[in-house]
């Protein structure tokens, strides 16, 4: 991951991190109905929970000037349609990356890793963390 330079000749450079960006991806994909998270390795889902900040395994982030190119693994909930759902994260990350650091979505590729059985009060407790 590479940080992001958005320019302003007249003040100075604003440099967005990968981080910030992939914080925005996950919040947005977690608003989605039918979405149970993030698909996390063991040991990033431990290292996740002690520092918060380690989403580089479920969301990469890939720049060209100011493109970007977003991937998301999910876990899906069992029962919802997956293209459905996959749209509307697509719909719902690009509109809050566009909107929040005026950088140019050009894609956003959802990888399916998993469907989750649980009911969605026990996945709010586990997103949560």
């Amino acid at each position: 991951m590479s940080d992001i330079n958005v320019a302003n000749e007249q003040y100075g450079e604003i440099i967005i991190s990968d981080e910030v960006i992939a914080t925005i991806v996950s919040v947005a994909t977690r608003e989605i109905s039918g979405i149970s998270g993030l698909s996390l390795s063991i040991a990033s889902e431990i290292a996740s929970k002690i520092t918060k900040k380690n989403l580089s395994n479920a969301i990469k982030i890939s720049t060209n000037d100011k493109n970007v190119t977003i991937d998301i693994r999910v876990v899906i909930e069992y029962g919802v349609r997956i293209p459905d759902v996959s749209w509307e994260v697509q719909q719902n990350v690009k509109k809050a990356v566009e909107l929040m650091s005026d950088l140019n979505v050009e894609r956003v590729n959802i990888i399916v890793d998993g469907v989750s059985f649980e009911s969605s009060e026990d996945n709010s407790d586990k997103n949560s963390n």
